[in-house]
């Protein structure tokens, strides 16, 4: 096949989520789809013993949480699909927004009974900057809910989108029949047995006909006429130019754990989400079609293997085809790097790949060359953008709770902050180390990780600190500059890449520094020019 062909059979994308909407039960049954699992692994329900395929992190199992991004991919009709499973938990956002900078299109799961939640909202927030594509999946029917235009709307005003209904729901909860796919034009009828894995599909291309009655009764075939009159009179009709630029979002409807509407969703979107887009570097705008190979780290897993001390790096190809055995150029080390056994993803099974196209994802094994956001090129000196740190949000000092041991704490922090779990700040004044996490969640897995993965023990002390922000001065050698960093000495930090921080309390502080030392510049994240 060529490469432009094998370019355009790519599909990759992220599903996200608030906790619990149903994210990688959807993510199970997509799976299922492709022929890649034979059957799906309930999150919540302890009696099925698999626990989901994607959910390969202990503490993830003992949680029923996803805690760390996976990558799955498999093949349905002709399309190659790349997902990545993102943590809902908002401990993890900041996985969950690294790995948004990999994908190249996004379904939204939000739950029928629930609405849109508060990590809906940031996530969408994330994709809207940059105009990521969405599809939306509303979850859950077989549940009472809120009416469906109820949550269109909600979904146009809390997200800020400009939605088109592609299937639509007949009833809901107790009353729910099946969905109208106005995609397809036809009937998807529920029996309600989530056992079977595919359901009767009625074509129905004339909805005026009194076979509707027959088949799901008087009242709801009404009840449907109007409600798709309705919706042909408010809602835009689909267009794909407007889908792609991120100006129209089509939702479906569905029941990820019944098995439910699934289908439809997976249909449609092979038709009309994005083959692997471009992707802008420090020089210029890189496109898929070229011939040369290049791509970039948004994650670093270590121990995916427990019985072997291993770390891989994810690369998402944006150009050119990645081939085993071959160097590629490390820019920010400026050396050159040979690959013996690329992986490729299904969960926890790996694969060595020889040739991966663009819009794939690779696992590289790494002796700890790699940090977040690194570049991988054929000789070209280039950086992608926008893959940052955000300043956490939580502070404490770690202690080392055994001295036996410090050897093993010292390597399990600095891997673990290579992943870009947490962030790690040392004082200027006494070198105590100081870890800064996103949410609270994270101190545990980090205590967890670093006993169960590197023999280690830590504990932690509170550090009241409200903002972590860089710092950067217009002329590091004025008098201001010194003299800020005299007064504040004491809450100035070193970050992993020796850039100056200031832990600063409180909103009034900053306020306050930067009225008082204008030339001394602040910011919130850790990627600024």
């Amino acid at each position: 096949m060529s490469f432009l062909k094998e370019i355009e059979r790519r599909r990759t994308f992220g599903i996200i989520s608030h906790p619990d909407a149903g994210k990688t039960t959807l993510t199970e049954k997509l799976l299922l789809f492709g022929g890649a699992i034979q059957e799906a692994g309930a999150v919540k329900n302890n009696k099925i013993k698999k626990g989901a395929t994607s959910d390969f992190m202990e503490i993830e199992r003992q949680r029923g949480i996803s805690v760390s991004t996976s990558v799955l991919a498999f093949n349905y009709k002709d399309k190659k699909i790349n997902i990545l499973d993102t943590p809902g938990h908002k401990d993890f956002a900041e996985d969950t927004y690294r790995t948004l900078t990999a994908v190249d299109s996004v379904i939204v799961v939000i739950d029928v009974a629930k609405g849109v939640e508060e990590q809906t909202e940031k996530l969408v927030s994330v994709c809207r900057l940059r105009n990521i594509p969405m599809i939306v999946f509303i979850n859950k029917l077989d549940r009472e809910g809120k009416d469906a235009f109820d949550l269109m709307d909600e979904v146009e005003q809390k997200l800020g989108l400009k939605v088109t209904p592609l299937s639509f729901p007949i009833g809901m909860g107790y009353d729910f029949q099946g969905i109208y796919n106005l995609w397809e034009q036809n009937i998807n009828l529920f029996s309600g047995d989530s056992r079977k894995n595919i359901e009767e599909t009625i074509a129905f291309s004339d909805l005026q006909s009194p076979e509707l009655e027959k088949i799901i009764g008087q009242n709801p075939a009404n009840k449907l006429r109007e409600e798709l009159e309705l919706i042909a009179e408010v809602y835009p009709e689909f267009n794909r130019e407007d889908y792609l630029e991120g100006s129209l979002q089509p939702v479906f409807f569905g029941s990820a754990l019944n098995n439910f509407g699934v289908r439809e969703l997976l249909d449609c979107f092979i038709d009309i989400a994005p083959a692997p887009r471009a992707k802008e570097s420090d020089t210029r705008l890189v496109k898929p079609s070229e011939e040369k190979m290049s791509g970039f780290v948004f994650k670093i897993h270590a121990n995916m293997d427990p019985k072997h001390r291993d770390r891989l790096a994810f690369v998402k190809i944006v150009s050119g085809t990645f081939e085993r055995n071959k160097p590629y150029l490390h820019v920010r080390h400026n050396k050159n790097l040979k690959f013996s056994s690329p992986n490729a993803f299904f969960a926890e099974k790996k694969e060595i790949v020889d040739t991966s196209y663009p819009g794939d994802i690779v696992g590289l094994h790494d002796t700890g060359n790699f940090k977040i956001g690194d570049t991988l090129t054929e000789g070209e000196n280039m950086n992608f953008r926008g893959i940052p740190s955000f300043s956490p949000e939580h502070f404490r000092y770690i202690n080392n709770a055994d001295p036996l041991k410090s050897k093993q704490l010292e390597k399990g922090i600095d891997q673990l902050m290579d992943e870009g779990v947490a962030q790690l700040f040392t004082l200027e004044m006494n070198n105590r180390k100081v870890i800064g996490t996103v949410g609270a969640l994270q101190y545990e897995v980090i205590q967890y990780r670093l006993e169960h993965e590197y023999g280690a023990k830590c504990t932690y002390e509170n550090f009241p600190v409200h903002k972590a922000c860089w710092v950067k001065p217009d002329d590091p050698k004025n008098e201001e500059f010194k003299e800020f960093k005299r007064i504040k000495q004491k809450f100035l930090a070193k970050d992993k890449y020796n850039q100056l921080v200031f832990l600063a309390d409180s909103d009034f502080t900053i306020q306050m520094t930067i009225s008082k030392y204008p030339s001394v510049k602040l910011f919130f994240t850790s990627e600024f020019d």
